[in-house]
């Protein structure tokens, strides 16, 4: 198949999304960290495990879930292990749980309603209802296209 250049119409669109999603990663990290001292990786963390029964994952299943390689899971929650966010677990004889400790889950708390009035002021509040399903359904095709792409771990 011939590689084709993108268009100006193309090219606009992809810079402008890729833009717009380093720009708003950067306002929700500064919020998080301004707000309670959390990071985004921190943050998403401890969203993933307070959602899992009796907040605890796999390593693995957590890895997936946050869409991260091994090694950055592993230092991940190594830094948060130091922190007193979370544990790790032995599981069986070869697997490991991350646990969402007490004081991980008054962080996340503590952190929750300020991110969300974030989320609201920069996303949500910006669009109108149908704009948002839009873009959801938008940022979902290309997600379940990217992790169909994803090679094996």
């Amino acid at each position: 198949m011939k590689q084709q250049e993108l268009t100006e119409h193309e090219l606009r669109a992809w810079r402008v999304s890729f833009q717009m999603l380093e720009l708003l990663r950067t306002r929700i990290e500064q919020q998080l960290q301004a707000s309670s001292g959390l990071s985004n990786a921190d943050y998403t963390v401890l969203a993933l495990l307070s959602e899992a029964p009796d907040g605890r994952m796999r390593v693995y299943e957590l890895g997936r879930a946050a869409s991260w390689e091994k090694s950055r899971m592993h230092h991940q929650l190594t830094r948060m292990g130091k922190r007193g966010l979370v544990t790790r677990e032995r599981c069986g004889s070869r697997g490991m749980e991350a646990v969402i400790t007490a004081n991980g889950l008054t962080a996340l708390k503590r952190a929750s309603p300020s991110h969300a009035q974030e989320v609201r002021r920069l996303v949500v509040d910006r669009l109108t209802p149908e704009e948002l399903d839009q873009f959801a359904d938008i940022a979902t095709t290309i997600l379940e296209n990217l992790q169909a792409d994803q090679p094996p771990a």
